[in-house]
């Protein structure tokens, strides 16, 4: 009599149940990282648009001889990426400072403000910088983006 009045789910309910909650998981947890991936990437867009665009400022000021002569072996470019943060005083002028960027973005892909960095001299698919002037960034990051490329090669 007893048992009857006993409200409560059976093991086949609860078995049921369980199943259904981990065919819902593992479909929803590649859907998770293929999202994190893909907000990495577009992250990554930006900010090395970002650093080029700064790069480029930086370069058409110097070609119009607003930052002074331009030192040898540099061909115009900065000499390195916190030139673009630190800023740079402009030719004629006192104390008047040129900044390029706020702050140095962080590389989504490796975590870091550090990026990797290609000098007009190097080879376009170099991983090593020759020191001379900053003419390109990459993220030192040696993942491949689901089409196959490197993103080093973005």
């Amino acid at each position: 009599m007893r048992r009857r009045n006993q409200r409560g789910l059976t093991l086949v309910e609860l078995i049921v149940a369980f199943t259904i909650m981990t065919l819902l998981t593992s479909m929803a947890v590649p859907l998770a990282r293929y999202k994190v991936r893909r907000e990495r990437e577009r992250e990554l867009r930006w900010a090395l648009r970002d650093l080029r665009t700064a790069i480029d400022k930086y370069k058409d000021l110097a070609d119009a001889q607003k930052l002074g002569p331009i030192k040898m072996g540099t061909e115009g470019y900065p000499e390195d990426l916190n030139v673009l943060v630190e800023g740079v005083k402009l030719a004629g002028t006192v104390d008047k400072k040129i900044r390029f960027l706020r702050r140095m973005p962080r590389d989504p892909m490796t975590n870091s403000t550090e990026w990797g960095k290609r000098a007009l001299q190097d080879d376009p698919k170099a991983m090593s910088w020759g020191g001379q002037n900053v003419f390109d960034v990459y993220t030192k990051s040696m993942e491949k983006a689901p089409d196959g490329t490197p993103y080093s090669e973005w």
